[in-house]
């Protein structure tokens, strides 16, 4: 069986791109599943999957991490692997897809989970927004003048999060007004070159978009309380993506955006074969500690870095070795 790609909510399921691609597992939160239960059903997948790689986005509540961590600890198993993905929830569902994806591949276990660190980099992820008022809680600096064009009841704006910080204040005609990071004037996004691809000019970046990838993509999208086709009908066509997909809104979406009032999208490589070479170019190692093979500089299982610690960091002699 392929290694088990689990999520913490239902609505980060994205539909399966084609029949051979398995659908994820599902850890309830606490106030869904008592420990009990938790523990059995997390058992019965490493029963049946022998591993199970689960993202842990940092929007998640306390108690639920928590819990994935109790449950681990419980088993006393060093085949969880609870990564920590920072991603926004509707490109934290495209990831989690990719994984599902790789799972029926020949990769192992530990190359699946380092793989989510790599393949988060070609994710684009971002939102159109009715307001940029609470924006700043996700990191995305936002400025006075971007603050106060929220109270607008017509304002938006479109805002890429991930894998660069861009926002750009919408005109009345649908296009780019004056925008940029943290509200300044310039057309931001023509500045900003996508993350590794084939090479080329980064879609939308000549229409004064924010930049997209300049390698093929599908785009999905979910619509919050925001009346407009602007992604799928301005967004998509200037990022030149191969596909659209519309899909339910993640219920943590409006608090990790700062607003109900919003449509998210997340652009990534839909290609089961793109995903195989690309993670299948990078060089393998074999972790330190735990013996199991990984991609990139850091084990997705026991979280050990490839390089051992240098030596003013190393534990004195005769305290004993403790878990990375």
């Amino acid at each position: 069986m392929p290694t088990a790609i689990a999520v913490t909510s239902a609505d980060l399921v994205l539909p399966a791109p084609d029949r051979h691609t398995p659908g994820a597992a599902l850890l309830h939160p606490p106030e869904q599943h008592d420990l009990e239960a938790a523990l059995a059903g997390t058992g019965a997948l490493l029963e049946r999957h022998g591993h199970l790689v689960a993202l842990v986005p940092p929007w998640l509540p306390r108690t639920t991490v928590q819990r994935l961590h109790t449950v681990r600890a419980i088993l006393e198993t060093d085949r969880i692997a609870l990564l920590d993905i920072d991603l926004p929830p509707l490109g934290t569902a495209l990831l989690a897809r990719q994984l599902r994806q790789l799972s029926v591949c020949d990769f192992s276990p530990g190359v699946i989970a380092s793989a989510a660190r790599l393949l988060s980099h070609y994710i684009y992820a971002g939102a159109l927004l009715g307001s940029v008022a609470k924006l700043d809680r996700v990191r995305i600096p936002v400025g006075l003048g971007a603050h106060a064009r929220s109270w607008s009841p017509s304002a938006q704006f479109a805002v890429l999060a991930h894998p660069t910080p861009h926002l750009a204040r919408l005109g009345s005609a649908g296009g780019s007004g004056r925008g940029g990071r943290g509200g300044r004037g310039g057309s931001h996004g023509a500045s900003h070159g996508s993350h590794a691809g084939p090479g080329g000019t980064p879609h939308g970046a000549a229409a004064g978009l924010p930049a997209g990838p300049d390698f093929a993509t599908h785009l999905t999208f979910a619509r919050g309380q925001l009346a407009s086709d602007w992604v799928a009908a301005e967004l998509a066509p200037a990022w030149q993506v191969q596909g659209v997909l519309e899909n339910p809104l993640p219920a943590a979406s409006p608090a990790w955006w700062g607003t109900p009032k919003l449509v998210e999208f997340a652009a990534g490589i839909p290609d089961l074969s793109v995903l195989y070479q690309l993670v299948a170019s990078v060089r393998r190692e074999q972790c330190r500690w735990c013996g199991l093979e990984l991609i990139g500089d850091r084990c997705g299982f026991c979280a050990a870095p490839l390089a051992a610690p240098p030596p003013s960091a190393a534990v004195p002699a005769g305290t004993g070795r403790s878990r990375p």
